[in-house]
């Protein structure tokens, strides 16, 4: 069982290797915020909030990096880039929170899990979305049921992928 793991792990990997214009294009939009007089904001939801932590507090730490919260969400301004990290992106509070930074014109970028069977709006007002692919469990039960989602660690993936490429453009930058 191990070893179907670590194997449908690497190629859910893989697949994200796939969308590197996607993760590029969500390393610039946050590289943007480093470089301004933004912030970069990081909604992540239950589990995912290790993202977060990776964030502010890691070896590898995002400047500038806040927690998107209810209470600071209305102060946010043009100059800030927003994080949206979720297991489901079509969700209605997800796609809520993407209308309303949509509308004041925040610039976002989406790392998640889609339906591949349902339409996903979020594509089309986010400026980049890195889809996870874990959309089902990585290994077979003897029921016939999957198992095995790593949510967090497949979107740490995502993170340390674009912490390297914003790296290089605020190097370049200075």
């Amino acid at each position: 069982m191990e070893k179907i793991f670590t194997t449908q792990l690497i190629g859910r990997l893989q697949k994200i290797d796939q969308q590197e214009l996607d993760i590029e294009d969500g390393a610039r939009l946050l590289a943007q915020a480093i470089v301004g007089e933004g912030s970069i904001y990081i909604y992540a939801e239950e589990e995912l909030e290790g993202i977060y932590l990776q964030a502010k507090y890691g070896r590898d730490p995002f400047p500038k990096v806040e927690q998107l919260t209810e209470e600071n969400l209305p102060s946010l301004s043009t100059a800030d880039r927003v994080l949206i990290v979720t297991k489901n992106a079509q969700s209605e509070k997800v796609l809520k929170l993407a209308q309303a930074l949509h509308e004041m014109q925040v610039g976002f970028m989406v790392i998640g899990v889609k339906d591949p069977k349902q339409e996903n709006p979020i594509e089309d007002i986010a400026q980049a979305f890195v889809d996870l692919n874990l959309d089902k469990g990585l290994v077979p039960t003897m029921t016939g049921e999957r198992k095995g989602f790593p949510y967090l660690l497949a979107t740490l993936y995502v993170y340390h992928h674009m912490k390297l490429i914003i790296d290089d453009m605020v190097e370049d930058y200075e």
